[in-house]
């Protein structure tokens, strides 16, 4: 695909880790990104050791504030860590924009002027762009970036079927773009479709595979889950979804993965009933309900964590981040 010199190119196309688990070392130390309310303050940041008992850092206070967008919020925070050692952030900048938040950091702390990238500008009808997520792809060597859009009348069989179809119409799919310098874009493009409405679409990495984790956004029926599906890498294919993996009749969204020690944990906001909760595997077929061991700052309050990502950082960088 030809690659476009300026980011303002991608309205003129035809038509993400955040994603990516690795075993765990001793140098490692973990970090969840997330929002609270509606976004409306910015980016906040817990830490662990373990994985399982997340603190709030910072005195529970934003990192930083939006400034992008019309609706200035900061959703959704995806961060990954790029070879260089920088941390390169994208968020969601409203509930019904075309484009995307973007900043980067050396130390999670000081971060960059913000920047929206307008990655569905050249579809003007489209609803919005939700939940972007960014992987570095060492194979390509370049990052890349994905977010659920809904273009009305795209999908016409899922619509009539009834995915989302009541007074806001949302039926989503995953769009995507790459970058290797953040100056350059490659045009956006439909990235997967799995025949239904589709959000919250994360990788999960393994030393042997690599995972499309996606949540089911259909409505009528309500399916609200998350799924697995096998990728040949980040760019697909992909096999078919599997089985749901979050707990029946719960209504999930944003998940998020880590490796720790021989487990890979999935996090998830049930948004419905107003709690994060937490899933844990060493085959990814069979899955435990590990929320009760789980500690999440300000729990059952209006502060508490959502829709998030976890990271792997080194120790080092969580140590600076603890201190006052």
């Amino acid at each position: 695909m030809k690659r476009r010199t300026v980011l303002t190119a991608l309205g003129a196309a035809a038509l993400s880790g955040c994603a990516g688990i690795k075993p765990a070392s001793q140098q490692d130390a973990y970090v969840f990104a997330y929002f609270i309310d509606n976004g409306q303050d910015g980016l906040h940041l817990a830490g662990s050791d373990d994985g399982y008992r997340w603190e709030a850092l910072n005195g529970g206070r934003s990192y930083v504030a939006p400034t992008v967008g019309k609706a200035k919020l900061m959703r959704d925070p995806c961060i990954v860590r790029g070879p260089d050692g920088i941390y390169h952030m994208v968020w969601t900048s409203g509930w019904n924009e075309t484009g995307i938040g973007y900043a980067s950091s050396p130390d999670l702390v000081h971060w960059s002027p913000q920047r929206e990238l307008p990655v569905m500008a050249h579809e003007p009808t489209t609803l919005n762009a939700w939940a972007p997520e960014i992987a570095w792809d060492e194979k390509r060597g370049e990052y890349l970036i994905f977010w659920s859009s809904t273009i009305p009348g795209r999908f016409a069989a899922s619509e009539a079927a009834g995915d989302d179809a009541g007074a806001n119409k949302y039926n989503h799919r995953i769009y995507a773009t790459t970058t290797r310098d953040f100056a350059a874009f490659t045009p956006t493009r439909l990235f997967y479709d799995p025949g239904f409405s589709v959000i919250d679409a994360t990788f999960l990495r393994t030393h042997h595979s690599d995972w499309l984790l996606v949540k089911d956004e259909t409505r009528h029926p309500p399916r609200k889950y998350l799924q697995l599906a096998r990728a040949a890498g980040l760019q697909g294919p992909f096999e078919p979804l599997g089985a749901p993996i979050s707990p029946a009749g719960l209504w999930t969204e944003g998940p998020t993965a880590l490796q720790v020690g021989d487990d890979v944990i999935v996090y998830y906001d049930a948004y419905t009933t107003k709690h994060y909760g937490a899933l844990r595997s060493r085959d990814l077929v069979h899955w435990e309900d590990v929320t009760a061991q789980m500690h999440f700052p300000d729990e059952g309050t209006a502060r508490r964590m959502r829709h998030g990502t976890a990271l792997q950082v080194p120790v080092d960088v969580l140590a600076a981040l603890r201190r006052p």
